[in-house]
């Protein structure tokens, strides 16, 4: 099966609320392939997004079906 691509992993990333506040604006997002540290517990996306209401820094982790492996 072939991995998502970037643009599902933003748009799945996106649609992930704030574990702090709830809403689903983010003034900073960034998604890049998993380095191998990453690669190891199964995620082939990282995201790093930025909060813009309550400015949490989340984690998050997917794997090739666009499944969530780690939040943080």
């Amino acid at each position: 099966m072939e991995p998502i691509t970037r643009e599902r992993a933003e748009r799945i990333v996106r649609a992930h609320a704030c574990e702090r506040c709830g809403e689903y604006s983010y003034k900073k997002l960034v998604v890049k392939p998993a380095n191998e540290a990453q690669r190891e517990v199964g995620a082939t996306w990282h995201a790093v997004k930025i909060c813009g209401v309550c400015g949490l820094e989340q984690e998050l982790g997917l794997d090739a079906e666009g499944d969530i492996v780690y939040l943080g």
